[in-house]
């Protein structure tokens, strides 16, 4: 239960149907649990996407990972200790440019990146229950929370995956056989390769910036970030940008509908946890719109969708670097949210090993629902697809089941632990099933989530 004294409320599905992989294609060779969330508290989801757990809307999903054909691994991002890379840097200097001078760049630069689907396979034949347990006797339950079942979704932008920019494709060679000769000229210059050139260029260019820089300004301010010391993530966002720039975007975060419940906490961020949309306008315009979970330990990346017409600026990859800045900022305020969430690292598909540049990150073991770096994971995933991550083989599950009795249900509008319902419910065969559902959620959740029971 949280602070406020409300309830998480479910309804569990099980998983034993398989569905079209939106991944590799496969006809059915997706498989995972499911639920229905009528309402969730922060706390609860936290601990849940930290079991594998992920919402798409009001539907909370987990991967069966020894089963389903593309394994999902949950990746989270170190936030303070981001460095972006450098497709990266590339990304928000191409937006700058485009911010500051009206560039626009002609061609796709993260073709074949695009994020999870919109249309998601997990929500496949999955429909909101028909009778809602939120319409209960709220004297004989204590202080669960209802919230508005509107949607505050909608938006002129069409609804597009989250794309990340692919790093630089390999250079074109020349397929023509060369003539036959002496070989080469011992008194001409070697030849050179083209990387070698583009960096003395670079260093070159470097170089001349910085006498402009001496001889314009004689007592030049100091730089933000030491010579010696990379920039930050916040100065390659801002940088180059003129005062007066051809285009503005600005940032609008408005609370959105899900069934995580807006909450406060005196050592929690100033905009609270929950679920929001932060809509980018660009000259008031609305070109994408990001939508984020404000935990208690993470921002989780929900989904991005964004105007086609401003593809070629890699969107996807920019937001997802303004989320990891937009983490620093609010850690700022609440220490213990420094983590950026991406959803799902699929090894198995190539186009979804794009997350894996947001480093330092970890994977989620499936099996100890310990955190490993994922410098550590891609070998044995380059192996099998499914892996249990952990080296340790004597580490188990800290939050595994115990006690199933202790597990809470909703019956008849009145919480009681399963044992008590079990009781009542003589002759009822649904042990296996709740049984499951809590060996997934763990015993912490168990004891605070509650089971709808018909």
């Amino acid at each position: 239960m949280a602070a406020g004294g409300s309830y998480s409320i479910v309804e569990y599905f099980g998983g034993d149907d398989g569905y079209r992989c939106g991944y590799c294609k496969h006809e059915n060779g997706n498989f995972s649990h499911g639920m229905w969330s009528h309402t969730m508290t922060v706390q609860d989801y936290q601990d849940l996407i930290d079991r594998g757990w992920r919402r798409s809307g009001k539907y909370v999903y987990k991967p069966i990972m020894n089963k389903t054909c593309c394994p999902q691994y949950t990746i989270r991002c170190h936030a303070l200790n981001f460095h972006p890379s450098k497709t990266h840097k590339k990304t928000l200097k191409r937006v700058n440019k485009f911010l500051s001078k009206g560039e626009m760049p002609v061609e796709r630069c993260d073709e074949g990146h695009e994020g999870e689907p919109m249309d998601s396979v997990h929500e496949e034949g999955v429909r909101p229950p028909p009778e809602d347990p939120l319409k209960i006797d709220h004297s004989e339950v204590q202080d669960i929370a209802t919230s508005p079942d509107t949607d505050s979704t909608n938006s002129t932008a069409p609804t597009t995956p989250r794309e990340d920019a692919a790093p630089a494709s390999a250079e074109k060679t020349s397929s023509v056989t060369p003539k036959p000769g002496k070989g080469a000229d011992p008194n001409r210059p070697q030849c050179r390769k083209a990387k070698d050139i583009r960096k003395e260029r670079r260093l070159q260019k470097e170089q001349q910036k910085q006498q402009e820089t001496v001889s314009s300004s004689p007592n030049p301010a100091p730089s933000k970030s030491p010579s010696n010391q990379p920039k930050s993530l916040e100065e390659f966002i801002t940088e180059s940008l003129p005062n007066d720039p051809l285009h503005r975007l600005e940032f609008k975060r408005f609370l959105c509908d899900s069934p995580l419940e807006a909450e406060t906490a005196p050592d929690g961020p100033d905009v609270g946890y929950g679920s929001f949309h932060q809509q980018y306008l660009l000259d008031g315009r609305i070109v994408a719109v990001g939508v984020l979970d404000i935990l208690p330990s993470c921002v989780s990346s929900v989904y991005l969708y964004y105007h086609p017409d401003f593809s070629s600026l890699s969107l996807g990859t920019y937001s997802a670097l303004r989320e990891i800045a937009f983490t620093r900022q609010l850690q700022q305020q609440s220490p213990k949210l420094a983590y950026y969430y991406l959803g799902f690292y699929v090894h198995s598909c190539p186009k979804m090993r794009y997350k894996g540049q947001y480093r330092p990150s970890d994977l989620l073991c499936p099996e100890t629902y310990a955190w490993v770096p994922i410098e550590r994971c891609i070998p044995r995933l380059e192996i099998s697809a499914y892996s249990r991550l952990n080296e340790n083989a004597q580490a188990g599950d800290a939050l595994a089941l115990k006690d199933l009795g202790r597990a809470l249900v909703l019956h008849r509008r009145t919480v009681m632990p399963y044992a008590a319902y079990a009781r009542k419910r003589k002759g009822l065969n649904d042990e296996k099933e709740v049984e499951q559902y809590a060996s997934l959620v763990g015993q912490t959740c168990a004891e605070r989530i509650l089971l709808y029971r018909a």
